[in-house]
């Protein structure tokens, strides 16, 4: 996290056209995960069937060890968009230096907070994809843990019926959950034969993830497996 402004600065500039096409931060963070940086996102999928083959997709030796499906429940009117006010609070504070973001105060009311400098600079980067936007940030929501659903712009997003939760200023989620996200687990064992049943309705490595080197190795580890009747 102290890296974070850096870290994203970096790909910009090592790749700023794939990111032409992103109106928001919260697309280019979307993008940047799916490319493998650490960002302040959170996959999760709206599919139960996709949790339980990531529950069960392991390396070999692990395939013993039992899995787990993390279930997060929430009201509907709380899943916000990729277009969400919120989301863009939040998603900017990828912008600021960690120097910066050290200043924000969440216990501040909301008409001192937005008369920081830091509340200042994180609105400057907020009005850059929403000129619209109004200078009443809250402080609840900037330490808050939101989901969001973001576009499907690529083809992992669709077939992992792909969402996330994004995490506010020193944000965390406590194992239990808290006021507005329950949180449950289910252990599930008996890998091979979950794994098995999901590859019958076309749930598996191909699926999830539509690249041709996911491809060939899930052909590849179908002929290598023992056939069974």
């Amino acid at each position: 996290m102290p890296d974070e402004d850096r870290l994203c600065k970096e790909v910009l500039i090592a790749h700023y056209d794939e990111f032409q096409g992103d109106q928001y931060c919260f697309d280019r963070l979307v993008r940047m995960q799916h490319y493998g940086l650490p960002t302040r996102l959170l996959d999760i999928s709206g599919n139960p069937l996709v949790a339980l083959f990531f529950a069960r997709h392991c390396k070999p030796e692990l395939m013993e060890t039992k899995g787990e499906v993390i279930v997060f429940r929430l009201a509907r009117d709380k899943v916000k968009y990729f277009d969400s006010d919120t989301v863009s609070c939040l998603a900017n504070l990828s912008n600021l230096p960690h120097s910066q973001k050290s200043l924000i105060d969440l216990r501040l009311d909301a008409v001192q907070f937005n008369e920081t400098d830091v509340a200042r600079k994180l609105l400057h980067h907020i009005k850059s994809e929403k000129s619209y936007f109004e200078g009443r940030i809250k402080p609840d929501d900037l330490g808050s843990v939101v989901c969001v659903k973001a576009k499907r712009t690529n083809s992992r997003i669709k077939s992992q019926s792909g969402a996330f939760l994004l995490f506010g200023h020193e944000a965390t989620l406590p194992e239990w959950g808290n006021d507005g996200i329950e949180v449950s687990r289910v252990t599930v064992g008996n890998k091979e034969h979950i794994l098995a049943q999901l590859d019958a309705i076309n749930i598996n490595a191909t699926t999830v993830y539509p690249s041709i080197d996911q491809t060939t190795v899930h052909l590849r580890d179908q002929h290598l497996r023992p056939a069974t009747e």
